[in-house]
């Protein structure tokens, strides 16, 4: 959402000087049709350049008139400072997302803030694992095609729901430390549950990873060797059966060498 206050200004400031730049323009051109135009009778030449005048008044004119009426109504009121901040802070973040390491940089930074909002509390613990395990299955997903792409997707709403607990457990462990004595005992209750929940929810999203994993290994395991193996294999031995008829090749082109123990001594006069 744009300031709606900077746009009229914007907006302003472009007719006054659309309007500058045609009033200018007309007082040139009318000027060199009242010098150009002879008394006795109007030309063709001379229409055009008192056409071009004509044309260029009117949309000063207009371009005034514009500038005018939006000059007249009142001026949208300042954006408050914490929603510029906001809008700010949007425009930062869209702009680096857009660069080539942006959005890991994003995730990265948004991981840490996460993490230094849980410290000192035992929610800490079971984030971290629930982390780790997000992280890997990041890197699975892309080979969890067909039967697994459901699971990617049921991964990704029970991680945000996880992490969302994990704030819930951290936000009453802060609530804890100022609370009356009276009301301590079902604060704690209630700590001790969603604990157990998010335990609970950590133990499962580590099986769903395991369970991931095994299925990308299996699903690249074939009964026989890999298929790259048998390419190169294939590859190699037809490299091989290259060398060896160049090399017989070469054999037959060389010519027979005789051995010197059967050579003919030159006879002496």
């Amino acid at each position: 959402m744009k300031d709606p206050r900077a746009r009229y200004f914007r907006r302003l400031r472009r007719l006054r000087r659309s309007a500058r730049r045609w009033s200018v323009l007309a007082a040139g051109l009318g000027g060199a049709a009242a010098v150009l135009t002879p008394y006795a009778g109007l030309g063709l030449p001379d229409a055009g350049w008192a056409a071009a005048a004509g044309g260029s008044i009117a949309l000063a004119a207009w371009r005034w008139v514009d500038y005018r009426a939006l000059a007249a109504e009142p001026a949208p009121a300042p954006l408050d400072p914490a929603v510029a901040g906001e809008q700010a802070r949007a425009k930062l973040v869209a702009a680096v997302q857009r660069l080539p390491v942006g959005r890991s940089a994003l995730d990265e930074v948004r991981r840490q803030q996460a993490r230094f909002a849980l410290r000192g509390s035992a929610a800490l613990g079971p984030w971290t694992r629930l982390d780790r395990a997000s992280m890997t299955l990041s890197g699975l997903a892309g080979r969890l095609t067909g039967p697994g792409e459901p699971a990617v997707l049921e991964a990704a709403v029970a991680e945000q729901s996880l992490r969302d607990l994990a704030q819930r457990v951290a936000s009453v462990e802060k609530a804890l430390r100022f609370a009356p004595p009276d009301a301590r005992p079902a604060l704690e209750k209630a700590r001790h549950t969603l604990m157990e929940q998010l335990e609970s929810g950590a133990v499962a999203y580590e099986r769903l990873v395991a369970a991931a994993a095994s299925y990308v290994a299996e699903d690249g395991r074939t009964a026989t060797e890999h298929p790259a193996v048998s390419r190169l294999t294939e590859a190699s031995d037809m490299l091989r059966g290259v060398a060896d008829g160049l090399a017989e090749l070469r054999d037959l082109t060389e010519p027979m060498r005789i051995p010197d123990s059967l050579r003919t001594p030159p006879q002496t006069a």
